[in-house]
């Protein structure tokens, strides 16, 4: 008698497994919005680059004059410059090869 309840326990089993194969998955909740990063505040003009702008395409000699190390810095926008940030430096890169201004930024 215990050959027959298992082989109907094991049947019963079998079924079972197969009804829950043509049942559909339980629906997951819909994914959260990804968080957002916050926008950052646009950059300030600490070091008057935007005064500046209108000597970019015109020759390094252009430059006003004196430089303030502390303050300016002039480089060919392919030399080598220190990597410290400093958002009150007022940066002037030229051309090597033409000596017009390409870019004037803070840094």
């Amino acid at each position: 008698m215990t050959g027959i309840r298992m082989a109907v326990g094991g049947a019963t089993l079998l079924l079972l497994a197969a009804c829950a194969a043509d049942e559909p998955p339980p629906e997951l909740p819909p994914p959260r919005p990804a968080a957002q990063a916050p926008q950052s505040a646009p950059a300030r003009d600490e070091c008057g680059a935007q005064d500046n702008r209108s000597l970019v395409g015109r020759s390094r000699s252009e430059i006003p004059v004196p430089v303030v190390p502390a303050l300016q810095r002039v480089a060919c926008s392919t030399c080598p410059v220190t990597q410290d940030y400093n958002p009150r430096r007022l940066n002037f890169f030229f051309d090597a090869d033409t000596g017009v201004i390409r870019e004037v930024k803070c840094g």
